[in-house]
């Protein structure tokens, strides 16, 4: 493997065997130590955790993720994708750029219907009860996390 350049420390490129490899830190995400791959020639993203495809994610708030950290990752990877890049998640299936856009779309709004509960002195439970995940959990909340587990994280990364 062949080190090339470095723009600063939390951006590495490398070359294998032609291929360029760009690994990036973009600061907190789904948790402190994130970092996306990105292989040039095929025109592939792997985002690991911070992508998780059609499935509520974790957000790591006790080791430094919370919800904006989590849709400024989506935010950059909407704007670094194309329509033909391969789209790795941490899980879910292989994605693409539209369901990477769904992903981060749904993020702002239960970020924003959380926000507007708490930002009306609403308890947690009072919040949780509002249901606002409910317009995605039918689909986003049968994996790992359910809308209530996926609010109360969301819940404890605002400020």
């Amino acid at each position: 493997m062949n080190n090339g350049e470095n723009k600063n420390e939390s951006e590495k490129t490398f070359n294998f065997d032609g291929t360029r490899i760009e690994v990036e830190n973009f600061g907190h995400g789904h948790t402190d130590g994130d970092v996306w791959i990105y292989f040039k020639k095929a025109d592939v993203l792997a985002l690991g955790d911070t992508f998780w495809n059609g499935i509520y994610p974790y957000i790591d708030n006790e080791d430094g993720g919370d919800i904006d950290g989590a849709i400024e990752w989506a935010n950059k990877a909407v704007a670094f994708t194309t329509d033909h890049t391969i789209v790795i998640p941490g899980h879910g299936a292989v994605g693409t750029r539209a369901q990477l856009i769904e992903f981060r779309d749904m993020l702002v709004t239960v970020r924003d219907n959380v926000a507007a509960l708490k930002k009306q002195g609403k308890s947690l439970d009072e919040i949780v009860a509002a249901m606002p995940t409910a317009a995605f959990d039918a689909k986003w909340g049968n994996f790992v996390f359910n809308g209530d587990q996926f609010t109360k994280m969301v819940y404890a990364g605002l400020q």
